[in-house]
């Protein structure tokens, strides 16, 4: 089975990605943990918004605000980027944590680097669904890079200066 990392640990990889094509208008989303395009879950948002194993997952280009009255249904929401260089993510991630008040996983997936983990924790983002040129140990250690930060984000309330108080 696959493993990421989540709350600063590796672990296995339960939930399936569910790819879904076009030409499929109602697909079936199978019994388990599921993670399922935002269109999916636009689509068959009352029988999906019963279940506990279905989560949903969001291009960096789509709209967040499709999702912000579901947020405390899902136990998983997936970011994924598409390239290292688009920072879109990272303000997916603040949006669903800080404005949306999402409280479950929050993974990014897909086309980040090592060097960003740390900026993902600070928006929000608990676990990291690294491809699989990365190795987890190293990657779990880059979290731990920075020892204080100046400002708030979503992993830290308050600026050091309010924290020194």
């Amino acid at each position: 089975m696959p493993k990421l990392i989540k709350d600063k640990a590796i672990v296995e990889n339960a939930w399936q990605w569910l790819a879904v094509n076009d030409e499929d208008a109602a697909p079936t989303v199978p019994v388990g943990q599921v993670i399922v395009p935002l269109k999916l879950w636009l689509a068959q948002r009352d029988t999906l918004g019963s279940r506990q194993d279905v989560g949903v997952y969001l291009q960096n280009d789509e709209n967040p605000e499709d999702l912000k009255d579901d947020v405390s249904k899902l136990p998983l929401i997936a970011i994924e980027f598409p390239a290292f260089m688009d920072g879109r993510g990272f303000t997916l991630g603040r949006l669903f944590r800080e404005r949306y008040g999402f409280k479950g996983e929050l993974r990014a997936a897909g086309g980040f680097i090592r060097d960003q983990l740390t900026y993902l924790s600070r928006c929000g983002f608990n676990a990291f669904d690294c491809n699989e040129t990365f190795d987890l140990d190293s990657a779990l250690s880059s979290l731990n890079d920075l020892p204080e930060y100046y400002q708030a984000a979503a992993d830290q309330e308050l600026p050091l200066f309010r924290r020194r108080d």
